[in-house]
């Protein structure tokens, strides 16, 4: 088909293939940062991380269209507020002041609007930052499905940083990095989930059509930025760090593939995940490994440090059921688990995301 003939679709927003083809091959082409000065030490747009940097300041914009506004454990704000705060953390910044940018359709209800600004007031706090800015548009009612929210956020370079820094360069002596980036990731180091996957997705899955699985599933959406900064804070080693939303666990390990140029190899048996949600989802016949999560982030250490980072998260309520899924490795250059029958599958990158418009 012809490019004039080409038409977006729900899949290019889903986190998986098609998106990331999307952002290299159209977006990049005109808003790669390469024209614009700024300084040396610069994450830019090109670099495809969860944030971008411009000098020492972190800078992330995350647009929110979750369909339906309100899901078990969670809704639309709350999620707005969690997602930009993480994006910013997991580069190893400590978030410091939010914008925010408001689209109502006509006809929603006044209390529906409170419920969700008294939501994200909630997730402010717990997260420690505050929205100081921002708009707010009204379009035709049968526009969007209640509203879309824009957060838009930026962190300053964090003292626990440094710290872990300087703990990664004491066991690697040729690490550069000045953060925390996709690309970080070497051979030998340990993945850590910091927990159960698929929560979220299922969530917004039950509450868009309607489903009972016969148990209590229950967004997993919450700030992390405390977690992270205690993590570096306290016992560093850490290289790589990223929230597995949209495409999953699945999506957020071809990344760092990718970007690492190593191989990654998982352990089907350490990957946690509820019943309740493994069942659900061979029932509908999804991969929990490409649902999305909106209170979860995987984590790239090195080996002399892996233990001591899960002791430090299992002691926490947001990493309670944390575990080492693997390692990078070069002996090749994909994803791979090795399942519980003995055996190695690839873990190739989702086309996108199998639940719409979860966040």
């Amino acid at each position: 088909m012809s490019k004039d003939k080409e038409r977006i679709t729900l899949l290019h927003g889903a986190g998986g293939k098609l998106m990331h083809e999307l952002v290299e091959q159209y977006i990049l082409k005109h808003f790669a940062v390469s024209t614009v000065k700024v300084s040396e030490f610069s994450v830019p747009l090109e670099a495809l991380d969860d944030a971008a940097v411009v000098g020492d300041m972190v800078l992330k914009s995350d647009s929110h269209a979750v369909k339906p506004i309100f899901f078990p454990g969670g809704d639309i704000g709350r999620l707005a507020v969690c997602g930009t705060v993480n994006d910013i953390a997991v580069l190893g910044a400590e978030p410091t002041a939010l914008a925010c940018g408001f689209v109502l359709e006509e006809g929603l209800l006044i209390s529906d609007f409170e419920r969700i600004l008294a939501s994200m007031e909630k997730a402010c706090e717990e997260a420690g930052v505050s929205v100081v800015t921002g708009d707010t548009k009204v379009v035709e009612k049968g526009s969007l499905g209640g509203c879309v929210i824009n957060v838009s956020g930026i962190g300053k370079r964090s003292q626990a940083l440094e710290n872990n820094l300087r703990v990664v360069r004491q066991h690697r002596p040729e690490f550069r990095a000045r953060w925390i980036l996709d690309s970080n990731l070497h051979a030998g180091d340990k993945i850590i989930l910091s927990g159960t996957i698929g929560d979220h997705g299922l969530a917004v899955l039950s509450a868009q059509q309607g489903l009972s699985f016969g148990s209590s599933i229950v967004s997993d959406v919450r700030p992390l930025n405390r977690l992270i900064i205690r993590l570096l804070d306290e016992v560093g080693g850490i290289v790589a760090m990223k929230d597995p939303t949209r495409g999953g666990l699945a999506d957020a390990l071809n990344e760092w593939s990718q970007k690492s140029q190593v191989g990654i190899l998982i352990y089907e048996d350490r990957i946690p995940i509820k019943p309740s949600v493994q069942a659900a989802c061979e029932m509908l016949g999804i991969d929990p490994l490409e649902v999305g999560n909106e209170g979860k982030i995987i984590i790239g250490v090195i080996p002399e440090k892996a233990e001591h980072v899960l002791e430090v998260l299992k002691s926490m309520e947001e990493g309670k059921d944390a575990e080492i899924i693997g390692e990078a490795t070069m002996e090749f250059d994909m994803v791979a688990m090795q399942t519980l029958v003995g055996g190695k599958r690839i873990i190739a990158q989702p086309v996108g995301d199998p639940v719409p418009r979860i966040c």
